[in-house]
């Protein structure tokens, strides 16, 4: 499903497209290698620590990378262990024009393919199917509603206590639990802490989704090449009270005349790096208003396939952001008979609490709802916890209740010219996605490229 299609179609009708830097056509004016004996430490080998770091290497800097885990990407994270490349995070390219994505997909020969929005089918309980009208006609309604209900929201109320006063009826129904859940809740965070104001912030490209076939971290083992990574080392602490910055890892020390912290937001929210002296008050302000939203990833395979032959299989259940969208990877990889679902916000947390066998019984009694209780189980799982993995804590940021756009930039913010910010949460435009955290590093090295 597009990020923010609905939203942004709803709102202006036409997607928005600009004109974005790549590493080979940067805010900076050209390709000239700058003579510089200056060192730079990245913390972090996500899509955001690697562009920074590959621009900065070429043009001359002395560049090393700490990642706390055994691969880069971050959250570029495929899983190959069976036999199909299932993206634990990014999976889509949202919008390929003008998305330096879609470029850096072809230099890193990432294989992709069309995800058709439209071809889809949507079943009620008691695997009542749902006709394309009733569905039409309700997602055209929700366009409507999201044009207006910024304008009846305030600072201090979620998205869900204005839906819900203003639509008490639609907020009971099974049908739209499921747009609220699969449109909304997916691109942004847990409604009841979505902010009503800002729901509807954030830019796209133009042109359609492309989903990832050989998997997305194809693209971070491109950005990672000849650059100098250091992987299993966890940073504890950044010291940038002196002329050069002190970064602890491992219990190690190292020094460097600039460093960017490239962790997701829900790491800086669990204050696992100490920053000496402390952080600017209004960058710990930004920390604590911007959400964190969860969204958790289930692929399951099965020996032949029983389901539609469309790519979205959609279920509207009582319970919401509940194991209610399937996406068919036959439609994309033939060869694969599998189905990838999704849990979100506060009901992705309670799963990372359940065991495979528990998720199992939760998935497959929504499609033996649809398809009968014939169907086999699957024959293996793969799934996500975005909560609880001390990497991230949290899968992408989001404007929650409290949220001020400003607080964007002010985690963008750089410090005394020596640390430096990257990350989706660092990109007013494009905060929550890849794209986002690609650009969010090209333009901290460009900041560190400028003061040579």
């Amino acid at each position: 499903m597009q990020r923010r299609k609905f939203i942004k179609n709803s709102l202006s009708g036409i997607p928005i497209l600009l004109t974005v830097p790549t590493i080979l056509n940067s805010s900076c004016q050209n390709d000239t290698i700058i003579p510089t004996d200056k060192t730079v430490i990245i913390v972090g080998a996500g899509i955001s620590g690697l562009s920074a770091a590959k621009k900065l290497h070429e043009k001359g800097f002395k560049v090393t990378i700490l990642e706390s885990q055994d691969k880069v990407g971050g959250r570029l994270r495929t899983n190959r262990s069976l036999g199909i490349a299932f993206d634990e995070g990014a999976s889509w390219i949202h919008g390929i024009d003008g998305n330096p994505i879609t470029t850096l997909a072809k230099q890193a020969r990432m294989t992709s393919a069309f995800t058709d929005d439209e071809s889809r089918k949507s079943y009620d309980i008691g695997g009542v199917l749902r006709t394309p009208t009733i569905y039409d006609t309700a997602e055209d309604e929700l366009y409507t509603i999201l044009n207006s209900l910024n304008k009846k929201g305030s600072a201090t109320q979620s998205f869900e206590t204005v839906f819900n006063s203003l639509y008490p009826t639609k907020a009971k129904d099974r049908l739209w639990k499921f747009l609220l859940s699969t449109y909304i809740t997916f691109d942004t965070g847990d409604l009841d802490k979505l902010s009503s104001l800002l729901y509807n912030e954030g830019e796209e490209y133009a042109g359609v989704e492309q989903i990832a076939t050989n998997g997305y971290d194809t693209i971070a083992q491109f950005l990672a090449k000849d650059l100098n990574i250091l992987l299993n080392q966890r940073v504890s602490k950044i010291d940038y009270s002196n002329a050069k910055v002190k970064i602890i890892h491992n219990e190690t020390i190292s020094e460097a005349d600039y460093v960017i912290v490239t962790v997701p937001l829900g790491v800086l929210k669990a204050n696992t790096i100490q920053f000496l002296p402390a952080i600017p008050l209004s960058k710990q302000t930004a920390i604590q208003k911007v959400g964190m939203n969860c969204v958790n990833k289930f692929l399951l395979t099965w020996n032949t396939a029983f389901w539609d032959d469309v790519q979205y299989i959609s279920y509207t259940p009582e319970a919401k952001d509940k194991f209610n969208y399937f996406v068919n990877l036959k439609k994309v990889n033939p060869a694969a008979n599998a189905l990838m679902t999704f849990a979100y916000a506060n009901y992705a947390r309670q799963t990372e609490t359940m065991t495979d066998a528990q998720v199992i019984d939760e998935i497959m009694s929504h499609l033996k709802d649809i398809y009968g209780n014939k169907i086999p189980n699957p024959t293996n799982m793969l799934r996500t916890k975005w909560q609880s993995n001390e990497n991230s804590f949290g899968a992408y940021s989001y404007t929650a209740v409290g949220t001020e756009m400003q607080h964007f930039d002010d985690l963008a913010e750089e410090i005394d010219n020596k640390v430096f910010f990257a990350g989706e949460h660092t990109e007013i435009d494009y905060f929550s996605t890849a794209h986002g955290a690609y650009l969010s590093g090209i333009r901290e090295a460009d900041k560190i490229i400028d003061l040579q």
